[in-house]
Parts: C-alpha cells; sequence; structure tokens
C-alpha cells in the first residue's frame, strides 16, 4: 500500500495541511498514522464529510 504525506493530501483534496492534520488526530482519515511527527495517509484514502457548521449558529443537540 503506498502512502501520501499531509501536503500531498492537502493539494490532493485541495484543502489546507492544518485541517489535514486536524482530520487525522481525530481519527476521521481511515487508515491514517502517525510515525514520529508525520502523518502517514493511504493514497486511497476518501475525503471525509465537512461536518463543521457553516450558518454561524450552533445547532443544540439532544441527549
Amino acid at each position: 500500500m503506498e502512502y501520501l504525506s499531509v501536503s500531498q493530501v492537502a493539494e490532493k483534496w485541495g484543502i489546507k495541511q492544518r485541517r489535514i492534520r486536524v482530520l487525522c488526530a481525530e481519527g476521521r482519515i481511515e487508515g491514517a498514522y502517525k510515525v514520529g511527527t508525520y502523518w502517514l495517509i493511504p493514497e486511497d484514502a476518501e475525503k471525509p464529510k465537512d461536518e463543521r457548521i457553516k450558518s454561524g449558529k450552533y445547532k443544540k443537540t439532544t441527549a
């Protein structure tokens, strides 16, 4: 299996490197793992859906 760096994935998906690192840290990119200070991401990994709030208003969830 081939792996890509954070910068390669950021260019491929068109988003910032910092966002890729956050997604990796949250476990939202399947198969990504950390080696020292670097993240290795499978080249066939799919871009996760952006679940950040875009309306500017927080939604209250009931638990």
